[in-house]
């Protein structure tokens, strides 16, 4: 009788051409069996998918900036918040707290700077970086945005990173909150005594001689400047010897276009005007949400005051003829800009 042959099962086949592979890679395997070592566990493949790995490495990257980001903003948060509470900050005789502009007024409006309204602003260095300077500028809007993104450009985009201490009329000192921010963001009365403290001791003031005139005035007579007063911010250059800078601001007259003028209830509420425009008072609050126009500012080209005599401001010809220079100046500027605006929103 022949010998019978044994077939081993198809599990073990398998099995033994797999450890004949690896003897034929590795070398021979160790036996096997109830005495034997246990097998090596197998050893994982390396990466070689390069994009992969590039990818996984790019978002390791994002996370840890990401994270970086906003610990750094909670550690500025928490240090705003000791200081607060500590006392730990300073606000001059005019009320002006710089902590509490910096950190938070003006964080407020850096959206509406760079997203919003997309400001675009030229001359900076027509600005000092030291000493007192007469910002003049045009006054448009119905509220008066125009001076805080001015106060934003000078802040965050001038080499110097001044702050604008704005002159401002009684009315805004008057209102409850308002008049207690507008201390605080650095801006004081309108008045000749309180821009030459300031301009002496160095500041940056920024003044807007058109006043309600300019902020009031009907949307067809935009971009027209009113009269610039008496010429109070030409005597006060002169009598500290500063330079003025004229300053024109495209972008402002229409984010709340006035139509028209509702008088009689101005009057009611002790306002200077009471606009009526395409969405107030139509659509309730919503009316109040400006337009996005888009915006330039340019500083433009000093004029010098300290070549002038001492007694010089006490003069009313040549404080006359200063002011329209200074309006003709921020005219002409303003025709040039509107020239070179493709559009109003973009």
């Amino acid at each position: 009788m022949p010998e019978a042959r044994v077939i081993p099962f198809d599990g073990d086949g398998k099995r033994a051409a797999a450890r004949a592979r690896r003897a034929a890679a590795h070398g021979p395997a160790e036996p096997t069996g109830l005495g034997a070592a246990p097998e090596k566990p197998p050893v994982e493949e390396p990466v070689h998918d390069l994009a992969d790995l590039l990818a996984g490495l790019g978002q390791y990257a994002v996370q840890e900036l990401l994270g970086g980001e906003w610990e750094r903003r909670i550690a500025k948060g928490l240090a705003f918040l000791r200081r607060r509470l500590t006392g730990a900050y300073e606000v001059d005789e005019f009320g002006f707290d710089p902590d509490l502009h910096q950190h938070v007024l003006m964080a407020l409006l850096r959206p509406l700077y760079e997203k919003y309204f997309r400001v675009e602003t030229r001359g900076l260095e027509n600005v000092p970086d030291e000493g007192g300077a007469l910002v003049v500028a045009n006054h448009s809007g119905t509220l008066a945005l125009d001076a805080l993104m001015t106060q934003v450009a000078l802040l965050d985009h001038h080499p110097a990173h001044r702050n604008l201490r704005m002159l401002g009329a009684d009315l805004v000192f008057q209102m409850p909150f308002v008049g207690e921010l507008a201390r605080k963001s650095g801006s004081t009365l309108a008045c000749n005594p309180d821009a030459e403290r300031l301009l002496s001791r160095g500041e940056l003031v920024g003044v807007w001689p058109e006043g309600f005139k300019g902020i009031g005035k009907p949307f067809r007579e935009r971009y027209k400047l009113q009269r610039f007063g008496r010429g109070g911010f030409v005597s006060a250059a002169l009598r500290t010897r500063t330079p003025i800078i004229p300053c024109a601001i495209v972008g402002a007259e229409e984010i709340y276009p006035i139509l028209a003028n509702f008088k009689i209830l101005a009057r009611l509420l002790n306002l200077p005007y009471f606009p009526i425009t395409p969405t107030f008072p139509w659509l309730g609050p919503l009316g109040v949400v400006p337009l996005p126009s888009k915006w330039l500012i340019e500083f433009g080209e000093p004029i010098h005051t300290d070549s002038y005599e001492p007694g010089a401001a006490d003069d009313p010809m040549l404080v006359f003829n200063l002011t329209d220079q200074v309006r003709e100046t921020i005219q002409h500027t303003l025709y040039q800009l509107l020239m070179q605006r493709r559009s109003v929103f973009f």
